[in-house]
């Protein structure tokens, strides 16, 4: 697994835990990266994903559910519901990943962490957000960055 791929998994993990037990997320991400053997710039880029996604996690959702309609949100597996909000904070908040490179990393942690039909899953829902870049940014970075 490449690194940043390797830290987007340890991201991930944080954020299913803090999903499904709700720990405090600096308390979780600290126990993450001490299992994890990463550098110093991947441990900031765990950090960066899950502080980022967590706080806007509803906002996340409600695209995602706009986009799975067929999937209650509270029915898609707490991997595949993480691995998507993972993308999209990617994608439409952070702008350091490429759209394209934010997909192809979804699909590649669906393929680590998810079910059979995952991959399939997250590309679609994902491909579909994708067309909505700006609209979607435009809304989550209000959000994020308050006037």
């Amino acid at each position: 697994m490449k690194a940043r791929t390797r830290a987007r998994a340890v991201a991930l993990q944080a954020l299913y835990e803090i999903d499904m037990v709700g720990h405090p997320p600096l308390l979780v991400i600290n126990d993450r990266l001490s299992d994890n053997d990463l550098d110093e710039k991947l441990a900031e880029f765990v950090s960066q994903i899950t502080m980022g996604v967590w706080p806007i996690v509803e906002e996340l959702d409600q695209f995602i559910a706009e986009h799975a309609p067929e999937w209650p949100l509270n029915q898609v597996a707490t991997v595949d519901r993480n691995i998507l909000r993972i993308a999209l904070w990617e994608f439409a908040v952070s702008e350091n990943t490429p759209i394209k490179v934010a997909i192809n990393e979804a699909v590649e942690l669906a393929k680590v962490f998810g079910s059979d039909s995952s991959p399939r899953f997250i590309n679609g829902v994902l491909g579909s957000l994708a067309t909505r870049q700006n609209e979607i940014r435009q809304s989550l970075q209000h959000l994020q960055n308050p006037p």
